[in-house]
């Protein structure tokens, strides 16, 4: 689609696509170093070729200073000057442990004094 429009404007809107991503708060954490992220789905992760390294392996990825997933890049290819990673597994981080039971629907919320 984008080959048919004018090089200014193909320029332009790759101009904006960086500007959101500078805004954006979700990044990737490898060790001590810090990627923005570009776009995050529930297969991919989008970063900017030219910033990062081909990645392979368990990544962090946080919005702001929270953790927000955990996932495992086993592909990359680069597109359009965006470094494409593909998840084998992304599982997100829970504030509390897993149950491993159901919960009721129908239990009582709370218990009434005694009289």
């Amino acid at each position: 689609m984008l080959e048919h429009l004018p090089q200014e404007i193909v320029d332009g809107l790759y101009q904006a696509r960086e500007r959101k991503a500078r805004r954006s708060r979700l990044r990737v954490q490898l060790g001590e170093a810090v990627f923005p992220v570009l776009g995050l789905t529930e297969t991919t992760l989008t970063l900017d070729a030219a910033r990062t390294p081909k990645l392979r392996g368990l990544v962090d990825v946080f919005d702001g200073a929270r953790h927000i997933l955990q996932g495992l890049i086993v592909a990359t290819r680069v597109e359009a000057g965006q470094l494409v990673c593909e998840f084998k597994r992304s599982t997100l981080v829970l504030d509390a442990a897993p149950l491993d039971y159901e919960r009721d629907e129908s239990r009582p919320v709370g218990y009434l004094p005694r009289n």
